[in-house]
């Protein structure tokens, strides 16, 4: 499965100049939202995730998303998986179940994103339902933004990937970008502006 002409063929690789949730910019952006607009192509991503999760052994009673860009990839995947799907979402800046949700202890947690680029976000949800007594067992994701090791991948863990080295990170490629901090962004020097897409942007 080529993942990349996926994407492409979705209009969903953008080239450009972009500020990223991190605050970072970057000429590439992977908007995984114009993918999972067809349904028909985020079952078939999904299956594929599942069928990585299911050689691998890991045992998941749950899949949560990060709100809000794993929310349907997060869903696609549990639907593939055939188990539960939860989310959180952000109140007053902090990573939170709510909506009725809840978690029991011990309960196996597979936390699912559309794009893991350091983890952030995904570490965010997994330090919310661990507190609820849960168990997070592992990460997933379309993409890997090549920052965190993957799965199968001969593509090594970099210094800021916040995901724990002890357990696995399932996804479907690797999208190796360069990142630049804003002071030492080329593209900002150059004259261009950054433009901040995805879901706390546009």
């Amino acid at each position: 499965m080529d993942i990349k002409q996926i994407y492409m063929d979705a209009d969903a690789l953008l080239h450009g100049h972009f500020k990223l949730s991190s605050g970072n910019h970057s000429e590439y952006y992977l908007q995984s939202a114009k993918v999972l607009e067809d349904p028909k192509t985020a079952a078939i991503l999904a299956k594929e995730l599942a069928k990585q999760i299911r050689e691998s052994g890991l045992d998941v009673d749950t899949i949560c998303s990060p709100a809000i860009g794993g929310l349907i990839a997060g869903f696609a995947l549990a639907s593939a998986l055939e188990c539960r799907y939860i989310f959180t979402e952000r109140v007053d800046g902090k990573m939170t179940l709510r909506r009725g949700f809840t978690v029991e202890p011990g309960e196996k947690i597979l936390i699912c994103e559309d794009i893991i680029t350091t983890g952030g976000s995904a570490m965010e949800a997994a330090a919310e339902v661990e507190r609820l007594g849960a168990r997070v067992v592992g990460f997933a994701a379309l993409a890997n933004r090549g920052f965190c090791k993957r799965e199968g991948s001969d593509l090594g863990r970099k210094p800021n990937c916040k995901l724990p080295k002890n357990l696995p990170l399932f996804a479907l490629a690797d999208f190796d970008f360069e990142m630049y901090s804003p002071d030492e962004c080329p593209l900002c020097k150059s004259g261009s502006e950054a433009i901040k897409p995805g879901s706390r942007g546009n």
